[in-house]
Order: C-alpha cells, then sequence, then structure tokens
C-alpha cells in the first residue's frame, strides 16, 4: 500500500459523521431563525391584515411600491419574499434584488446598483414587475433618498420597491407619498409562544414553563429574538429553563426587580436598595434596569392608580438617563420617588 493510500485512509477515518442527536442539537448548523422562515402567508404569525392585503396583490398580480414600517422581528422583510415568491415563481432570482440599506445606504448606491438593476432587461409573464427590497430604509442618507425617488419615478414600468423600516418618519414625504403604507405591531405574547412550541418539537428541545416565559419575556414581541435566544440558550445547555434563559441573555433577573418594587409598595426602601445595589454590581447598564423595572411594573399586581404613578415615575428617570445621567443615585432617586408616592397617595 501507498503512502498517499495510507493518508486517504487516516483522513476517511477521521472525518466523523455527526449523528442524528448532534443534528438535531445544532439545527444542522442553520439558524432557526432562517431554518423555520415562513415560506408562505399561512405560515406567517401575526399582523393578519397586513398579511392579508399582500395576499390581495399577489391574487391581482400588480403591486404598488411600497413601505413596511414596523419594530423588529414582526414579519416584514419575510412577507415581502412570500410575496415575491408567489408572484414571480422561476424568475425569483433573476427579478429580486434584495439589499441592506443600513449598510448600502450611500447615494452611490442608489445610481449603480439600484438603477442597473432597474434597467436590466429581464424576461416576465405579463402584468409582473421586478422589485427591489430595500431593508432598514429609514437608515438610508437623505440624499441617496432624494435620488431613489427619482429612479422610482423613471422604472415605475418595470419595477417595484418595498421598503422595511423601523420609523417610518425618517423616510422623506417624497417618497412616502409614492408608496402604500403597511403596518406591522409587535406579535402578542401567545404568538411568540406558539411559535417557539412549535420549534421545540420539531426540534426535540426540552424545556420548563418558566423557561418558555422568560423568552416572552425577554423577546417583547420579536418573534427573532425569541428563536435566538431559544437556539443560543439549548445549544449552550441542552435544556431551557428560566436561569438558562436570562444566563445567555443577560439581563437582570426580572424575580429580582419583582421583590424590589413590593418592597417599594410596602415602603421598604432599604430592602429595595439592597436589591437594586446587588444589580448594580453585578454589572448592569442603567438602561437595562431601567427598562426591565418597565416591564415589570406593567405586569406586577397592585392598585392601578399606583401603577399609573409608578410607570409615570418609571418613565421620567428613563428619560434623564436616556440624555446621559446613567449612575446608581438616579436609580435610587426612582427607588425613594416611588415609596413616597406610596404615603403620599391616599388609598382607595
Amino acid at each position: 500500500m501507498s503512502a498517499n493510500e495510507d493518508i486517504e485512509m487516516v483522513e476517511e477515518s477521521s472525518e466523523k459523521k455527526p449523528t442524528s442527536n448532534e443534528k438535531a442539537r445544532d439545527g444542522g448548523h442553520i439558524p432557526w431563525v432562517e431554518k423555520y422562515r415562513p415560506k408562505t402567508f399561512k405560515e406567517i404569525v401575526g399582523n393578519e391584515e397586513a398579511i392579508q392585503r399582500f395576499e390581495v396583490f399577489s391574487r391581482e398580480g400588480n403591486i404598488p411600491n411600497v413601505i413596511l414600517a414596523g419594530p423588529p422581528g414582526v414579519g416584514k422583510t419575510t412577507t415581502i419574499l412570500c410575496l415575491a415568491k408567489i408572484m414571480l415563481g422561476p424568475c425569483f432570482k433573476e427579478a429580486v434584488m434584495e439589499l441592506n440599506a443600513s449598510n448600502d445606504r450611500g447615494i452611490d448606491v442608489v445610481r449603480n446598483k439600484i438603477k442597473m438593476f432597474a434597467q436590466q432587461k429581464v424576461t416576465l409573464p405579463k402584468g409582473k414587475h421586478k422589485i427591489i427590497i430595500l431593508d432598514e430604509a429609514d437608515s438610508m442618507t437623505e440624499g441617496a433618498q432624494q435620488a431613489l425617488r427619482r429612479t422610482m419615478e423613471i422604472y415605475s414600468k418595470t419595477t417595484r420597491f418595498a421598503l422595511a423600516c423601523n420609523a417610518s418618519d425618517k423616510i422623506i414625504e417624497p417618497i412616502q407619498s409614492r408608496c402604500a403604507m403597511v403596518r406591522f405591531g409587535k406579535l402578542s405574547d401567545l404568538q411568540v409562544l406558539a411559535k417557539i412550541m412549535e420549534v421545540c418539537k420539531a426540534e426535540n428541545v426540552s424545556y420548563t414553563d418558566d423557561g418558555l416565559e422568560a423568552l416572552i419575556f425577554t423577546a417583547q414581541g420579536d418573534m427573532r429574538q425569541a428563536l435566538n435566544n431559544l437556539q443560543s440558550t439549548y445549544s449552550g445547555f441542552g435544556h431551557v429553563n428560566s436561569e438558562y434563559v436570562f444566563k445567555v441573555c443577560d439581563e437582570p433577573h426580572p424575580l429580582l426587580i419583582k421583590d424590589m418594587l413590593k418592597h417599594c409598595v410596602d415602603c421598604k426602601l432599604d430592602e429595595a436598595y439592597k436589591i437594586l445595589l446587588h444589580l448594580w454590581k453585578l454589572g448592569y447598564a442603567c438602561e437595562d434596569i431601567i427598562a426591565n423595572i418597565f416591564r415589570v411594573c406593567k405586569t406586577h399586581e397592585m392598585p392601578e392608580y399606583l401603577k399609573l404613578e409608578f410607570i409615570k415615575e418609571i418613565g421620567l428617570t428613563h428619560l434623564r438617563i436616556v440624555q446621559g445621567v446613567q449612575s446608581l443615585l438616579q436609580l435610587s432617586g426612582l427607588l425613594a420617588r416611588l415609596c413616597k408616592k406610596v404615603k403620599t397617595l391616599p388609598v382607595n
């Protein structure tokens, strides 16, 4: 046997094929966000009214230029991709261009990439158009948006534009007036839970109820965040419970925040401050702590009039933190004001 044959045999023996369990564990090397991305309108979760509008567009075959506005992770890009696949079928790859405008956001991109694609001749069925998808369109410079406005007019017979953005007010008025506006809202907790459980079943993920609650709490209506947190937790620990989820997400634990608010309702400032100091020493940022205080306060059991006052104080403190006053003293002052509210407000 020659030396080359020996080397080939060693290489073949060293290449171990992954077992079915290992494949399931890492999701076949594909992020679950992509693996379980909906392919049809029926698979898309939430925002039923917006999806129905796109179903009408797909049936009629003629779509206007559209702006899809809404928070991240609610299905804006997925919806327009589903529409393009249904309308263009086998011509999808040739007739669709997808750009992330947060990276390619200068005027040169509009003049070169977008204009060149709009000028290309693609053989499509009668009444069909090429589609240009611009993700994160609200981060495009104003000059690029002005150039895009003219491009939309010139190539209106052959090309349609779909602009996905988080804030529609950052899109200039001339573009807004040329597009149909479709707004997407955050997904409900039940909608996120249903999808998470579906993925857990498909991937044989072991989980506890408090683990699912933690995923929903950290996602805040963002499906992409929920699936990423699920996969990260399962890949890291092999099991999904609240302790592991909060380790992966690295957020202040809501149970600690809940205890802190309870001490404020009971006017126990010292006890509340001890929890705050513990969170501060763990290294959490001011914004993370105040954001979780707000999330927990919304669902905390307390008289409604008191909850409204608490949320008002939390909001004002959040404003100061965002403006740059990110100190322990600022958060301590919040706890003191919450305790003061309990003492001064009349009991209903």
